[in-house]
């Protein structure tokens, strides 16, 4: 995987972008980080992308490359660190977003477990700075893998003034009901933890996301099952196997 920025392995999207890499733990789904795991392997690597391991550093050179990307693509925004993260400044953000508009011919998708930062940047302190922040082009996602951190963070997704929200329920840890929500949300995706430490995700816990997506015609992205390689492990239908976009990908 790619992992600073450029192509990228992970199934839902195109390419990563990460003006920031780095982050600390917030929640269970962070247990087995493979972000953590990558960066901290380099630890002391002179002049390596990752020198610093998993120190949240910002990388202000990094801000425009997006805008040096010509052929439209989805891309995953801070996929090695966590966009609200706390220490993240304010302004540093707003100018992430800022090149998300000014690069109109892609898709940016971020995935924030930080919900409540997320939401009081661009529904509160932010609404007159920057009133046309996010744009359009920019689909604003959290991350849940339980039912608890969906009550906690979902309200906050659905009360950001975004054109595209989804949920990743990954690594998925157990259940959950997306009843409440459901017809607010505009994508999900799904999927089990992998590496030597995976914690177990149940088959049916996909199988009743996906149905859920179903019923009320959500696109559903079923990534992976859990165990010890990213990607297929033999216990997941291949009818639920399922890779859907909002109407809005490219």
């Amino acid at each position: 995987m790619v992992v600073v920025m450029g192509r990228s392995n992970i199934g839902w999207t195109d390419k990563v972008w990460n003006p920031v890499t780095g982050c600390t733990k917030v929640s269970t789904g962070c247990k087995h980080c493979y972000a953590e795991a990558f960066s901290e392997r380099f630890r002391g690597v002179k002049e390596h992308p990752y020198e610093q391991g998993f120190d949240l550093t910002l990388w202000p050179e990094r801000l425009k490359m997006p805008l040096h990307w010509k052929k439209p693509c989805r891309v995953f925004v801070n996929s090695m660190s966590d966009l609200f993260h706390e220490d993240i400044p304010d302004q540093f953000i707003i100018e992430v977003f800022t090149t998300m508009l000014l690069a109109k011919q892609h898709i940016f998708q971020v995935l924030t477990k930080r919900a409540e930062r997320m939401q009081l940047f661009f529904g509160g302190l932010y609404v007159h700075p920057t009133p046309n922040l996010p744009s359009e082009n920019v689909w604003m996602g959290v991350s849940c893998e339980n039912q608890a951190m969906a009550d906690e963070r979902i309200p906050f997704l659905l009360a950001t003034p975004a054109h595209v929200k989804w949920v990743s329920a990954e690594p998925l840890l157990g259940p959950i009901d997306f009843g409440r929500w459901m017809p607010n949300l505009d994508w999900v995706v799904v999927g089990g933890e992998s590496g030597i430490k995976h914690r177990t995700c149940e088959p049916e816990w996909i199988y009743d996301i996906v149905n859920q997506c179903s019923v009320a015609k959500v696109p559903v992205f079923v990534k992976q099952d859990s165990g010890l390689f990213p990607g297929k492990q033999g216990r997941i239908s291949s009818t639920n196997w399922i890779h859907e976009y909002p109407l809005e990908a490219l």
